[in-house]
């Protein structure tokens, strides 16, 4: 291979270990929101199933009084 021919391989190899370093602090950004979201979601869905069990319980009450 020529000068010119391994320059430009070296500076296209160069090119591709930055592009990959990009890609892994992303994918790495990615992964941290995503886990965010995750716990985010299990704590709403938390959240709603005790509002649930909160107006259920109310109903039974209203229920309740309504047959005495």
């Amino acid at each position: 291979m020529e000068d010119a021919d391994l320059n430009l391989l070296a500076s296209k190899l160069e090119q591709l270990l930055r592009r990959l370093e990009q890609l892994r602090a992303e994918n790495r950004l990615l992964q941290a929101n995503e886990q965010a979201w995750r716990k985010e979601r299990a704590q709403l869905i938390e959240k709603n199933e005790l509002a649930r069990l909160k107006v259920e319980s109310m109903i039974s009450r209203l229920k309740a009084l309504e047959q005495d």
